[in-house]
């Protein structure tokens, strides 16, 4: 891939994006945007403060009138054309997204590109139907129908891992639906968002609806999610700053969406494809590294396919390429930073003491050893309740434990605070429907792990959060349901008025 822009000069107005230009921040505070491949600096920007918080809401707060006043038709057509902006700078957001991320170009390019423009198209048609339910005569004397209205001022916070994919989930259903917003991404990881928002000016989209802010989470974060004129806080991060920016937004008693973080169960019953469970498993848990809330971390493999189960996946990890994420050849890039790659490494280290390392478990020399890289790993021999299988790692790790009874294995399956997503692996349809009827998350699939469908929501169950991402169900966070009632008798005194006054 061509190296299509220098970053510095991309971005030399700065890393805040207001009403429609890039400006400087104004917190007096500095953030290097490092590549995770080799620790060189790509940007060096000042972080938002305060006050660039409060000029970004207040540019989304003057926009929100006209955006919220125009018509279905014309929030559609202006999202499609933000889909054809983004499809051709397609290189552009691949190149950006692995510079910051580390994400091995293919799957930038294949993934989380165009993803986002199909979303973005999906959103287009789906602003055109904002619908309520049919006018009926409820009551007999009244005509009664729910309007869907836009919310106001939309405060988002998006994560690191999948800057520009989360960017979209956040910025699309909500203007769609006619809100504006202001964004916070990852302080880290703030190019590709800086790119979308750029990207919806040139498609017409008018100045402020689309506002990002690049800040620490400390200040900028929390200042966003306790603003008085943000009407409702969506955040996608980890289950313990979800619980902050909850208690944050009740204060203010704004509207809530999280999707937290997840420990995805990976269940192989006895009669499972055994090649496509292998195969499954080792794409399922090193997407994007493992740094996926959705990824398979924890193997429950039933007791007759155990043991061909490990050789396979550690035979398979084996074979995955580390590299330069700019090779095409590359199957895993580093792990976003140092910092990063030395707590998952702390994580399986310290898991030595009470399991066996099956591979992996090292961060590679030579080359590569100024990235952030780590091996894929694989574990066994843990203990449920340890550390290894209960806590989120966000590493190219899996632990693989057997079990004897389905109903063992779907017990263990749930065993765990989170609930985002799941997988099932069997040829049997009466075991699959089990397992999509009992397992707990808020995505089960199937023989596969990991696909998503902009048709489809996203959104977790218990300590994962609660709302939906993508789909139609995502505008339920994003618009207000008003119901409205006519009176059709014409009559001045009502019945019901009797019981304030006078008799019947």
């Amino acid at each position: 891939m061509g190296k299509g822009f220098q970053v510095q000069d991309r971005f030399a107005g700065g890393a805040q994006y207001i009403g429609g230009r890039l400006r400087p921040g104004t917190s007096g505070h500095h953030q290097d945007v490092v590549d995770p491949a080799t620790g060189r600096t790509v940007l060096r920007y000042e972080l938002a403060g305060t006050d660039d918080v409060d000029a970004a809401v207040a540019a989304a707060r003057e926009a929100f009138p006209g955006w919220s006043g125009l018509s279905p038709a014309g929030r559609s057509e202006a999202l499609h054309r933000l889909a054809a902006v983004l499809a051709a700078r397609a290189e552009d957001f691949a190149y950006a997204e692995s510079l910051q991320c580390g994400k091995p170009v293919k799957l930038s390019t294949e993934f989380d590109v165009p993803g986002t423009v199909d979303n973005t198209s999906f959103f287009a048609g789906a602003a055109r139907h904002l619908e309520g339910r049919s006018a009926a005569e409820y009551s007999g004397d009244h005509t009664s129908y729910v309007r869907r209205e836009a919310l106001g001022v939309v405060g988002s916070i998006a994560p690191w891992n999948y800057p520009l994919q989360m960017a979209a989930w956040k910025i699309l259903p909500a203007v769609a639906a006619g809100n504006t917003i202001v964004l916070k991404p990852a302080e880290i990881t703030p190019l590709t968002s800086l790119m979308f928002a750029q990207a919806a000016t040139e498609a017409g989209i008018p100045d402020g609806v689309i506002n990002i802010v690049s800040g620490a989470g400390r200040e900028a974060g929390e200042h966003l999610v306790s603003h008085p004129d943000v009407v409702m806080t969506s955040f996608t991060g980890s289950t313990a700053v979800g619980k902050r920016v909850a208690a944050l937004a009740t204060s203010t008693v704004k509207r809530l969406h999280l999707e937290l973080g997840g420990k995805a169960p990976f269940l192989v019953f006895d009669d499972a494809d055994l090649d496509a469970a292998v195969n499954g498993a080792v794409a399922g848990s090193l997407i994007n590294t493992g740094q996926d809330c959705t990824a398979a971390t924890r193997a429950y493999v039933q007791r007759p396919l155990y043991d061909a189960f490990v050789s396979g996946v550690a035979t398979l990890m084996e074979s995955v390429r580390l590299g330069d994420p700019f090779a095409p050849s590359t199957d895993l890039g580093p792990l976003i930073s140092r910092q990063q790659r030395d707590r998952v490494a702390g994580f399986v280290d310290r898991a030595r003491a009470y399991a066996t390392v099956v591979t992996g478990g090292e961060a590679p020399g030579g080359e590569l050893a100024d990235g952030a890289y780590y091996r894929p790993t694989l574990i066994t021999g843990a203990a449920q309740d340890s550390e290894i299988v209960t806590s989120e790692i966000f590493g190219p790790v899996l632990v693989v434990l057997p079990f004897d009874t389905d109903d063992e294995g779907i017990r263990l399956a749930n065993d765990t605070p989170y609930g985002l997503a799941a997988s099932a692996w069997s040829t049997g349809l009466y075991r699959a429907n089990r397992a999509t009827r009992e397992i707990r998350a808020g995505c089960v699939w199937i023989n596969d792990h990991i696909p998503i469908i902009s048709e489809m929501p996203h959104g977790g169950y218990g300590a994962s959060g609660f709302g939906k991402d993508m789909s139609s169900y995502s505008f339920e966070e994003y618009t207000q349901v008003k119901h409205v009632m006519y009176d059709n008798t014409a009559v001045a005194v009502k019945d019901w008025h009797r019981t304030v006054f006078g008799d019947r």
